[in-house]
Parts: C-alpha cells; structure tokens; sequence
C-alpha cells in the first residue's frame, strides 16, 4: 500500500482531548477516501463508511439537524451500530449532500465521543448554490494534495528515502545517490503524485498505463463539472481547466485564457477552481514584513496546477519529450521545475495553503523571484531554475531591496552553502550586496524547513 504523511495528522486529531469533526480537503483523486480507510486499518478501528453520492435521501434527514435521527439511518446503512467501540464515521463525498455539513456542528456539540471524518471534492460548487453558512469553530479542516515526492520514492523505490529523511548540510550526500534521486525527481515529473499513477507505476513501470489514468482523472474532471458547475459556467470551466497547465509561472491576464468570456466570469470560475484545490492562486506581496499575506496585491498573481503529472499529460508532454532533454534544459524553461517546488512547498501545510512571490515591473528592467516563504522571522527568497545553472539577479535584488541575509537556490545541483558578495546595479547606483546562498537540488524540497533550521542553529 502507499504510504502517506498525513496519517500523522490523523493520529493526532483522533487522540485530541476536545476532538472536532474532520472536513478533508483537497481534489479529487488525491485518495482522501484511501488515506481515512488505511488510517482505520492500520489502527484497527471500526470504520462505517457512508458514500453519500449514493445515498442522496439523506440529505433530507440530515436537514432536520438531528443528530439522532441522522445515525439510525447511517446504522440501518452500515449495520453497525454507533456504540461500537473504537468505531470512525466517515462521510465520504460530502459534497452531494451538503446539509451533512451543517449537521457537523451537532454532531460535535451533542455527540462529542463519536469521531467524525467528512471528504468531499469540489465542495465549493455546491455551497455556492446553497445560502447557509459553515458551522465554524465546530469543525476542523485539514487539506490533503498529491503523493510528495518523498511519498513518492517510498512507493517506488524505498532504499532512497533514507538520503532525503537524514539529509543534514554537514553530511555530503554520496554521488551516486545524487544521481539516482535527480533521476526519480524526472520520473515524478512525468507521473505527477496522483495516488493512482503512482501505484500503477510501482506496480508496472508502464507509461502506458500511466497515461491511461491521467486520462481516466482529466475525464473524471470534465464530468464532475457538468454536474456540479452551474450551467453557463461549463464551457469556461472546462476550458480553464485545460489552459491553467499551459500558464502555469505566468502572470494571469483574463485575455489570455479566454477573449470570448468577460473577465468576471472569468475571475468568478478561477475563484471556485482555487476553493477547489484544483489550482492555487500564488500573489504577489511586497514582502514588507509578516506575515507575508497581509502584504499581498491580489490582483497580480499567478497559478500552479493541483498535479505535476496532469500537468504534463494535458500539455501534451509526455516520456519520449521529457527523456529528450539534457539536465540543463528541463523543459519549458523552467515551468515544470517551478511546479515541481511550489506543488511541494503547498504540500507541507496542512490547513488553507498558500504561497507568494515577488515581482518588480520597472522601466529599465523587471525582477520576479518565484517565491517567498517565512520561516519563523525570516522572510526567505526561493529561486528556482530547472537546470544547473541560471541568472540570480532578480533573487540579489530582492535581497538588496529587503536586506535578506538568506537566500534559496534549488537546481540540479548537489547541496552547497556559500557566502556571496556582489556588486549590483540597482538603478540607484552600485550597492553591495551580501548573503548566505542556500543552494539545493530540487529532490530535497521537503527538508527544506529541516535544513533552514540547522542552518540558523549553526549561524
């Protein structure tokens, strides 16, 4: 089975004194449903699992708000009566009966022994049909995305996972693991984290195969829309959905997704899409001071796509491209390696994951770093380039400009730390520029919160 991080989440919600209900969240096919059944097996908990897409009459039972009435129906359903020890109520595609979400409150004000776990996919479509409110404060989310590539290795090949989990920066990582890691880093490039891809491809090593889900997913796509976006919304949707892998790093224009559709509606669509985890809105901030967020200009900001993989399978690029380029030329200069990060950087926040970047639009010259992430007080530049080499001026003018004193660097090359000096034109006139450079190839993304922390040990 694929293993997954977040069952740790899991096992500290359910141990929690005060326990709320559990809304999961994420898109579809990133294996919720999975993750909550192999977190009930591996326990040895009692699981009664209610498909709710398949029993719709609930929704009216769930509308009277009473708890009572609501788990005589779930026993008749399960067969399991509530008062099982050690049982879980999961409410799986909570999305089609959405009073199920109101209900939760009541169930963590009047039956607080029982755990509760919902899952939905595109929850966002369907409240926004509906008028009332979510019980805030009664429930907890937490969001679930793709297979990590760490996740990934485990899966695919375990003996690798040890270089990236024990990975200090006073410990050289040896060569050949280098090697082998920056390969697998090209092979989930191409496969992407969806839980399906990468067990067929654990399994098979079939691109074929591979291909046919992300086939499979992108369809699956395509359907739920037509069930659950509003019917003038479903031509734009669908061909949102297939321009956001193609303008992934840029930032967004209306005019260039579409020139048929007004803005509006084009703004309102990209809003549920983002809800829906499907894509995620990076914005620029000035970067001022923290958080980061409270400095954002919303209206400047570009997209990741929810999956590495789809997004190469909708771009048209598949194996035979991809293996057709050198290590310094890793495909559309550079998009799919900032994919790669972002996804990743998303990935490692539980709850409403956001990220931003910095962009300066001058007339002598512009100035863009990818992104930018705080790590307790620091405010910390991450630049990403999909080769081993590549221009930093933008990176050492922000550093200028904000009076950084770490920087981030991912690359393909090996892990490295140095102090730079740079004389840089500014505009102003030649200003100094000093900093630590954290350099590290883009297979190490998840210990980068581990490696920041030494590294402010050391200093």
């Amino acid at each position: 089975m694929l293993n997954r991080f977040a069952e740790t989440h899991l096992e500290n919600w359910i141990n929690k004194s005060n326990r709320k209900p559990l809304v999961l969240r994420g898109a579809r096919q990133v294996g919720k449903s999975t993750l909550v059944r192999e977190f009930a097996r591996k326990r040895k908990k009692i699981l009664i699992e209610i498909n709710l897409e398949r029993n719709l009459f609930l929704d009216d039972i769930f509308k009277t708000l009473d708890t009572d009435a609501a788990l005589k129906e779930i026993e008749a359903l399960s067969g399991i009566p509530i008062s099982t020890p050690d049982i879980i109520l999961f409410l799986d595609e909570i999305q089609s009966t959405p009073h199920a979400l109101q209900l939760l409150r009541y169930f963590f004000e009047e039956k607080k022994e029982l755990p509760v776990i919902a899952a939905g996919s595109l929850l966002e479509f369907t409240l926004a049909d509906h008028s009332f409110s979510m019980p805030v404060g009664r429930i907890e989310y937490m969001h679930l995305g793709p297979m990590t590539f760490k996740e990934f290795i485990m899966a695919v090949e375990p003996s690798l996972s040890r270089y990236i989990e024990d990975f200090s920066m006073i410990s050289p990582l040896p060569v050949a693991a280098h090697e082998k890691l920056k390969k697998r880093q090209r092979d989930y490039v191409l496969i992407g984290g969806m839980p399906e891809a990468v067990r067929v491809w654990s399994e098979s090593g079939s691109v074929r195969d591979v291909t046919d889900i992300h086939r499979s997913i992108t369809e699956t796509y395509q359907d739920d829309f037509s069930k659950y976006a509003q019917s003038n919304q479903l031509a734009l949707m669908q061909r949102i959905f297939r321009t956001i892998p193609r303008i992934v790093g840029d930032k967004v224009k209306y005019s260039n997704i579409s020139r048929e559709h007004p803005s509006k509606n084009i703004k309102d669509a990209l809003e549920l899409l983002s809800k829906a985890k499907i894509c995620h809105r990076i914005c620029h901030s000035h970067c001022s001071g923290l958080p980061l967020n409270a400095d954002i200009k919303e209206t400047v900001y570009k997209l990741l796509f929810m999956d590495i993989g789809i997004m190469n399978y909708i771009c048209g690029n598949d194996w035979t491209f991809l293996q057709s380029f050198p290590d310094h030329e890793l495909v559309n200069e550079g998009t799919i390696a900032e994919q790669f990060i972002g996804q990743h950087l998303l990935s490692a926040q539980n709850h409403s994951p956001s990220l931003n970047y910095w962009v300066r639009q001058a007339k002598t010259s512009n100035a863009e770093v990818d992104y930018v992430i705080s790590e307790g007080p620091l405010i910390i530049p991450i630049e990403v380039k999909s080769g081993k080499s590549g221009s930093l001026k933008s990176l050492q003018l922000f550093v200028t400009k904000k009076n950084i004193s770490l920087a981030v660097r991912f690359d393909l090359n090996p892990p490295g730390l140095q102090d730079i000096s740079h004389q840089l034109n500014t505009g102003n006139g030649i200003e100094s520029v000093n900093y630590k450079l954290l350099s590290l190839p883009l297979y190490l993304v998840e210990t980068l919160p581990k490696i920041l922390n030494e590294i402010r040990t050391l200093s």
